[in-house]
């Protein structure tokens, strides 16, 4: 099959031709239908996270089953299917608990008796969380997909896998956001827009979006926030609170940097909580007034794909598509071929656009 490899980091995505080997007993082969362009995927083209290569990148996949292995139980070939980076094992205590997220055999599930990837020299070429969606075809654990009505157009549904299910699942798990709450949203792309709308449909009285592009803005607006800030025109933190009446009961920050994180922080009301959605680097320790967590009692958190429960999250966010609930349209920004990759990951790279699907024939 073709695909997109990651040769070296930093560097570009060289496309190839892969062997790729039969399922296993528990994996499914899926054919790759679209893909969501996601900035983590920059974070390794950039080496700004380290990463085994060579390897395929792409994860926020959805495509169509065509084989099972011979264990299979929770899809059938010609299934409608969305990937999620966080599979599971469901016997762990995390698993057991219903926190997905944090189960501690995920890696596990990933390894099996000879390479799912080789390029032509025979070597083992990796598959980005489990998934590689810069495919023709995905190899992946049945615990790594989950079937969706065929109601939810393919290139629509791949948005579910990660950025709508890491903004909704973190305003609805992580931070459990009750109505009548207000909320700031700090970065307009893709999960940030997700996180407004999850707000929106918990019940958030005030949902303020911040950010730096004017359109970004207004898709903010268009998707349910009450007001929009624009960080290039003014203190993101004095905005935010004279807008709030002194502070936001939850900060969402969808960027992935220091100064965002803290600035998260720093709006809160008392009692407020900050959930950080971004992959902030680990040499950017975060610095916040430690005083404000004992006598404000504020907190600040992380949340790791919306500390999602996907097998039951992205049936339900398919549905509420269904129902005109949940936009997803709005959100595609631009569509591109396989071939056509790298300039979509300009685009992503220059900003200004929410998400870029890559569309297979």
């Amino acid at each position: 099959m073709r695909a997109a490899v990651l040769n070296a980091a930093p560097g570009r995505l060289e496309f190839e031709d892969l062997d790729l080997d039969a399922p296993g007993p528990r994996e499914v082969l899926v054919r790759t239908a679209a893909v969501g362009l996601c900035h983590s995927d920059l974070q390794y083209l950039d080496a700004h996270w380290p990463t085994t290569l060579p390897e395929v990148l792409g994860h926020e996949a959805s495509g169509v089953v065509e084989a099972v292995g011979a264990q299979v139980t929770a899809t059938v070939p010609g299934d409608h299917v969305v990937a999620c980076l966080t599979a599971f094992c469901g016997r762990c205590r995390y698993c057991l608990d219903g926190r997905l997220t944090l189960c501690v055999d995920h890696s596990r599930l990933r390894t099996r008796p000879r390479p799912a990837l080789l390029n032509r020299h025979g070597a083992e070429v990796g598959r980005m969380g489990g998934i590689g969606a810069f495919a023709e075809r995905m190899l992946v654990h049945e615990n790594s997909v989950v079937p969706i009505d065929r109601a939810v157009p393919l290139d629509r549904a791949c948005l579910l896998g990660c950025a709508v299910i890491t903004g909704v699942g973190a305003v609805w798990h992580s931070a459990r956001v009750r109505p009548g709450s207000t909320v700031a949203v700090l970065g307009c792309g893709g999960v940030g827009l997700a996180a407004v709308q999850g707000a929106r449909l918990a019940g958030a009285t005030a949902i303020i979006a911040v950010d730096i592009d004017e359109h970004s803005l207004a898709q903010a607006r268009l998707l349910g926030a009450t007001a929009s800030v624009d960080a290039t025109a003014e203190d993101a933190v004095e905005a935010v609170r004279r807008l709030s009446s002194g502070g936001v009961d939850h900060a969402f920050e969808a960027i992935g940097r220091r100064a965002t994180v803290e600035q998260a922080f720093a709006m809160l009301a008392r009692g407020g909580v900050a959930t950080v959605l971004g992959m902030v680097p680990d040499d950017q320790p975060l610095r916040i007034t430690a005083s404000e967590l004992f006598l404000h009692e504020k907190r600040l958190q992380g949340s790791l794909l919306g500390s999602n429960r996907f097998p039951a999250d992205i049936p339900r966010l398919a549905e509420l598509y269904r129902q005109g609930r949940l936009e997803l349209d709005a959100m595609i920004s631009q569509r591109i071929g396989f071939d056509d990759l790298e300039s979509g990951l300009a685009s992503l790279r220059a900003g200004g656009v929410n998400r870029v699907i890559v569309e297979f024939g």
